[in-house]
């Protein structure tokens, strides 16, 4: 009984990748505002229908990792080592990223970043993905010590370990769009994150702490 629903489950994921890659491609080539779902559709060969079953938005077509990203910055904060602060953990967890040049920490290629940069709706839907990031953060931080979301140190912590963390994909979308090899931009940012995270010290160095 277990096989043929592993044999649904498959063909389902086959049919969202492939209908996500064909609306990549098309992305990239005419840009998101000029693609409809018409033509994602066509392309992938299955019903408009289908599309909008596996995808409620167009924006969710192009960035196909939203609950994943959202979720990164509190993952690394729920999961860090004892005796560990939350800015030990985030800037652990984002040299890991850069290490392996994670796509979902901004290593996405220069077709992409472009698509993104280029597109007004894209690059709102991104702000939006930051916010929200911020704000699961904050959930996991207040979480960690104990006191509700609202706290006003939660919610500044959140907003300081957010907003150096929106800075370095900016600076990894930029360094990607100025020609940079992965390599180069890792060797970079490296650096740069470093020093980034360094100005947290005196302010959160010592905060939830595991």
């Amino acid at each position: 009984m277990d096989a043929p629903l592993g044999l649904r489950e498959t063909k389902k994921q086959e049919t969202r990748q492939l209908i996500s890659d064909h609306a990549t491609r098309l992305f990239i080539e005419q840009g998101f505002e000029n693609t409809t779902i018409a033509e994602i559709a066509a392309a992938a060969r299955v019903a408009k229908k289908t599309v909008t079953n596996y995808f409620a938005r167009k924006e969710d077509l192009a960035l196909d990792h939203q609950d994943e990203f959202a979720a990164t910055l509190a993952h690394a904060v729920a999961s860090r080592r004892s005796g560990e602060s939350a800015l030990a953990a985030l800037r652990r967890a984002f040299e890991a990223a850069i290490t392996a040049r994670d796509p979902v920490a901004g290593f996405s290629g220069p077709a992409f970043s472009r698509m993104v940069t280029e597109s007004p709706t894209l690059s709102a839907c991104l702000r939006g993905l930051h916010d929200q990031r911020e704000h699961v953060l904050a959930d996991a931080l207040a979480e960690a010590v104990g006191v509700r979301t609202d706290d006003m140190t939660v919610r500044t912590a959140a907003g300081l370990l957010g907003a150096v963390h929106r800075v370095l994909f900016g600076r990894l979308q930029d360094l990607t769009l100025a020609g940079h090899t992965n390599d180069e931009i890792a060797e970079i940012v490296t650096g740069e994150a470093a020093r980034a995270f360094d100005l947290l010290e005196p302010a959160l160095g010592d905060y939830a702490v595991a």
